[in-house]
């Protein structure tokens, strides 16, 4: 398998002008899915700054995390937990409210999804202002889990998510 560059994984994004409307510049990361040794990569690195962390549990907020925290979870030999949007877990849930750029949503787990202690990864594709995180990072607070580390594949630095999340380690492959 041929190593790639940081350049390279960020050759395969596609940009996206006015998506989903004016004024936005929405990075699909679909043409780097697509790609077989691209995806393998962007795994192996996200495994590499974490692996040595001792990880539990992955955490991935849907839908786009999942994609990554799957089978991140699979390469540290940890469980996967999902957070979903409200309504889409049955069973005994906890839930937080959180702002979005454009309103609020609510994001829910299972209440017995992380036992109190658990060591946790929290991942995403993309960390732009914070807020779906933040919220994640509730989520598993109120049941006690301790988190290692954030993981973003895209952090878009202008938007200062990373500010909302002080005081946790935060890894990243590709900011813009």
């Amino acid at each position: 398998m041929t190593v790639r560059s940081t350049d390279d994984l960020r050759a395969k994004i596609r940009e996206v002008p006015d998506f989903p409307k004016p004024g936005i510049l929405f990075y699909d990361i679909t043409t780097l899915l697509r790609d077989a040794e691209a995806f393998h990569e962007v795994i192996d690195r996200m495994a590499a700054d974490v692996k040595d962390d001792k990880i539990d549990l992955v955490v991935g907020m849907e839908s786009r995390g999942f994609i990554f925290a799957a089978p991140l979870a699979d390469r540290l030999g940890a469980g996967f937990v999902p957070v979903r949007k409200l309504g889409k877990l049955p069973g005994d849930v906890v839930s937080v409210e959180y702002d979005l750029e454009y309103g609020s949503a609510t994001l829910e787990m299972h209440k017995d999804a992380i036992k109190p202690g658990a060591r946790v990864l929290i991942v995403d594709d993309l960390l732009a202002t914070g807020g779906t995180v933040a919220g994640t990072i509730e989520l598993v607070k109120e049941l006690k889990g301790e988190i290692v580390c954030l993981a973003f594949l895209i952090e878009l630095a202008a938007l200062k998510g990373r500010d909302k999340l002080a005081g946790y380690e935060i890894a990243t492959l590709i900011k813009y």
